[in-house]
């Protein structure tokens, strides 16, 4: 056992026993971002109709009525394909910086959360539709959904951890802080 007490996480804001920008932290959140990203893009190539059918193992005809419900066609394209999109910015958005961009590169990380946080609250929405409006449920959906949500707290962590740096510059220029400049 060893009786030496362990260093702060170097990288870690201040305050913080972790670090949110590690890639211990992002890298299962780009993971999980790519399967949504999958999901989401299958449904998508069901409401093009690319493909005639889609899985269902639970619920009928419940995904059927779900994506031709005309919730899903409210914008230009269909809601899971804008999913998609969502998905991927997550991804890219994961993927970009090092382990110390909650300080250098502060724009990103709140992209970042941008990306996670609205789909995620959208995906609660489409989620309490289903049984309300249309008396259905989709299991792929629900996956998509349960996806975003779980991606809410972990990237909300990294957006925080930004937001404190940013408040507690002294002396310094946000606006340069924001874009990672000196």
């Amino acid at each position: 056992m060893n009786s030496e007490p362990q260093k702060p996480n170097s990288h870690a804001p201040p305050g913080w026993s972790y670090n949110p920008s590690s890639w211990s932290e992002r890298v299962p959140l780009m993971l999980v971002g790519f399967a949504g990203f999958c999901i989401a893009s299958y449904l998508a190539a069901y409401q093009w109709r690319i493909i005639k059918s889609v899985w269902e193992p639970f619920f009928g005809l419940g995904s059927k009525t779900v994506l031709n419900s005309p919730i899903s066609t409210l914008l230009p394209i269909p809601d899971a394909a804008v999913g998609a999109l969502g998905y991927i910015a997550d991804v890219v958005t994961g993927a970009i910086g090092g382990t110390t961009r909650w300080k250098t590169m502060p724009w990103i990380v709140l992209c970042f959360g941008f990306a996670v946080g609205p789909l995620g609250l959208t995906s609660i929405l489409l989620v309490i539709l289903q049984p309300v409006k249309y008396e259905a449920w989709c299991t792929l959906c629900l996956a998509s959904a349960t996806i975003s949500v779980l991606m809410i707290g972990p990237a909300m962590d990294e957006v925080l951890a930004s937001l404190q740096y940013l408040r507690n510059l002294r002396g310094k220029s946000l606006w340069k802080a924001f874009w990672g400049l000196k």
